[in-house]
């Protein structure tokens, strides 16, 4: 019985364990993935390549150090490299443009690259499914399900087109897990009761952490936001670019104190240094949850790291400009200053 939310935690463990052991171990393999704030892409990956025969029971490192990588027997969301050959599935670089398939049009992040290699053996090692037509609609029906949006969310792709088609399929909602949550139509014993038990209890731990979150860290964030606002702060000619002490949750702060204060519109650029003393410039959005910027960084910059960065930038100490603009890095606060600064005076 596949379904959603806490019930369907418990299958997975079920799988897992059937799995390891009927599998080889592969504790002795190394999986190397970012260091820093996570996201959901390389997390789904790691979930899944425990689930392959060759990556069950391997160590996961999280590291941004070169050395590192070149140990590990894979590395995912990290190291400007993709190569199958030698499980390298980093999707940053400014030459990829990989997608699932030539049916499908959304770039691939870590998450659906191991997907692309590895998902048919995850699917059946989480099913135990030996029917390889079967695996083949389970395959792709998951990927359009779940990893799709993962990939499309990381990779800053709008759900809807200008003309309204739909790009892809958001189903982890909570409305989505609450529904999976019932039984199953061919249950020989459905037991609605403790179905909705279990829906009561998801909602409200969804609830709560919700509002914990709202009440421990969004706002306080509110005042440092405000603080950082203040004209003699705001650094650049046009004095619009925002210099943070430290990262927090600043967007929906800084959009409605642009409203309260009447300067909608007016920053472009948040610069804050990052959890190794290096510093990120990171566009202001044009909404608080929105994949679209006020003023990306330049498209000639995107997708670069380090060397190639700084020369073509013309900037020192240039750490990597995401591929979609959103966000970049430097060595210095000084370096992200000016990127931020020449990034405004460029026209596009």
């Amino acid at each position: 019985m596949l379904r959603g939310g806490v019930l369907f935690r418990g299958y997975l463990r079920q799988c897992v364990f059937n799995g390891r052991r009927r599998m080889a171990s592969g504790s002795n393999k190394i999986i190397c993935t970012h260091s820093g704030n996570f996201h959901c892409d390389e997390a789904l990956a790691c979930f899944m390549l425990d689930n392959t025969n060759e990556f069950r029971g391997a160590r996961i490192v999280r590291s941004r150090d070169a050395d590192d990588w070149a140990k590990a027997d894979i590395v995912v969301d990290v190291g400007g490299e993709y190569d199958p050959s030698r499980h390298r599935y980093d999707h940053h670089q400014k030459s990829f443009n990989g997608t699932l398939d030539d049916e499908h049009d959304i770039k691939l992040s870590s998450a659906g690259l191991v997907y692309k290699h590895m998902g048919r053996e995850v699917v059946r090692n989480l099913t135990g499914e030996e029917d390889k037509d079967v695996v083949e609609k389970l395959y792709y029906k998951m990927y359009e399900s779940l990893v799709a949006s993962v990939d499309a969310i990381d990779n800053g792709v709008d759900q809807y087109e200008d003309g309204g088609r739909r790009r892809y399929a958001i189903k982890t909602d909570l409305a989505s897990r609450v529904g999976r949550l019932n039984p199953e139509w061919n249950e020989e014993a459905p037991d609605y009761d403790g179905s909705f038990a279990q829906a009561v209890k998801l909602t409200g731990a969804e609830f709560s952490d919700i509002l914990g979150y709202l009440h421990k860290s969004w706002w306080p964030a509110r005042a440092l936001a405000r603080a950082a606002m203040a004209p003699d702060r705001l650094l650049g000619p046009g004095k619009n670019i925002l210099r943070l002490d430290r990262s927090f949750p600043w967007k929906a702060h800084l959009l409605e104190l642009e409203e309260e204060t009447g300067t909608v519109g007016h920053h472009m650029y948040v610069l804050y240094p990052d959890q190794q003393g290096k510093y990120r410039i990171q566009a202001v959005p044009a909404e608080a949850d929105s994949f679209q910027n006020r003023k990306p960084l330049p498209a000639a910059w995107r997708g670069l790291r380090f060397e190639e960065l700084s020369k073509i930038s013309g900037i020192p100490g240039g750490v990597f400009v995401h591929a979609s603009g959103f966000i970049g890095g430097n060595e210095t606060f000084d370096g992200a200053l000016a990127m931020a600064i020449k990034s405004l005076s460029l026209s596009e």
